[in-house]
């Protein structure tokens, strides 16, 4: 019979959540250190080829970062069931314990910061763009749209590295 701590399913979920990991923070990380930047040094303020190469960008990333966030949900589960540390909903009577409410608490705040641009801040690029090439540009609103991408790029980027460091504390434990 297999059972959620059979050790088998354990290594895989291990192995699944590094994946996960390293695509979902891995890929924020590029993305604010890498690829909006570049963008943004490459095209200036132009703000129809920055919108069309963000949603390009965002199109091929988006289905990896949320089904890695799918795996690193379900093989978070399995891994929190089988450790011995883990007391039950609500018991955070130990390091291990607590440091894994402050990583969900990071992970949330990372799921939120990306809704943000998902749903807020990257429409508003691409309806600024398309104002822009009908002659009706507010150069204003679309810098402050940067800069918000990138100032949430970065929140994002502080939150990875918390989730990274509060599961190094949960792992000594």
């Amino acid at each position: 019979m297999l059972t959620l701590n059979a050790p088998g399913l354990l290594a895989l979920s291990f192995f699944l959540h590094l994946i996960a990991t390293v695509v979902w923070i891995g890929g924020l990380v590029t993305m604010a250190l890498v690829v909006w930047p570049g963008l943004r040094r490459a095209l200036g303020d132009d703000d129809r080829r920055l919108a069309r190469a963000v949603e390009a960008v965002d199109r091929r990333f988006k289905p990896l970062a949320n089904l890695s966030l799918v795996v690193l949900i379900l093989t978070g589960l399995v891994q929190m069931n089988a450790n011995k540390n883990y007391k039950g909903f609500l018991y955070f009577d130990n390091l291990w314990a607590q440091a894994i409410l402050l990583k969900h608490a990071a992970i949330i705040g990372m799921i939120v910061v990306g809704a943000l641009l998902q749903f807020g801040v990257q429409p508003a690029l691409q309806r600024n763009a398309m104002l822009a090439a009908a002659g009706v540009s507010n150069e204003r609103e679309a810098a402050a749209l940067r800069q918000r991408m990138a100032r949430l790029g970065r929140i994002n980027l502080v939150l990875g590295v918390i989730v990274l460091i509060l599961t190094a504390i949960a792992r000594v434990q």
